[in-house]
Order: structure tokens, then C-alpha cells, then sequence
């Protein structure tokens, strides 16, 4: 899967959720940044490396499953394959937003 097809993805999945407030990004290490801007009524998506209250860390193929519903993002996250940097509040909220 790539970059273009996972942004969409979470495009789509938030696009469905109401205003979140705040900024995230999710960073893919060599595959990119993901970075997501909700403060405003509908969320704005570029792959600048800018910064975020909150920062998710994974691989793509973690990314992947988190957003098709073959991988659990707690257990993602307690088996090490999931980061966070951050507000802890504001991931388990992009957790629920993201899931399958």
C-alpha cells in the first residue's frame, strides 16, 4: 500500500467523524509523513513533516492493518509497533476515528 492510498483512506475515515481540534501526524519513517491539520471544519492533509500535538510512529504495514481491521492499535501500540508522542488523550481519541 502507498502513501497516496493510506492518506486516502484516513481521508475518508475522517471525513465521517466531526471536527477533532487539534493537529497529528503519523509518521511512516522512509515511507513518509501523514500530517493532518482538524483545528478547522474540515481537516486539512499534507505530507509535511510540520509539527503536531500528537505523533504516531509505525510502519506502514502497522498503518495498514490499523485501518483495515487485521491489526488492533493497543496492541499495536503495547507491542511496540505503534509510538506515541504526545497527547495520550488525543491518540486513543484518532484511535477510535481510525479503526475499522
Amino acid at each position: 500500500m502507498s502513501l497516496e492510498s493510506i492518506t486516502q483512506q484516513i481521508k475518508e475515515k475522517l471525513s465521517l467523524a466531526p471536527p477533532f481540534g487539534t493537529t497529528f501526524k503519523i509518521d511512516l519513517g522512509d515511507d513518509g509523513i501523514i500530517f493532518v491539520d482538524g483545528t478547522g471544519p474540515v481537516p486539512e492533509f499534507s505530507h509535511e513533516d510540520a509539527e503536531a500535538t500528537t505523533t504516531l510512529s509505525c510502519s506502514i504495514a502497522t498503518i495498514e492493518g490499523i485501518l483495515n481491521g487485521t491489526q488492533d492499535p493497543n496492541m499495536a501500540f503495547m507491542m511496540g509497533k505503534l509510538k506515541v508522542k504526545g497527547s495520550m488523550g488525543y491518540a486513543m481519541k484518532l484511535n477510535s476515528l481510525l479503526e475499522d
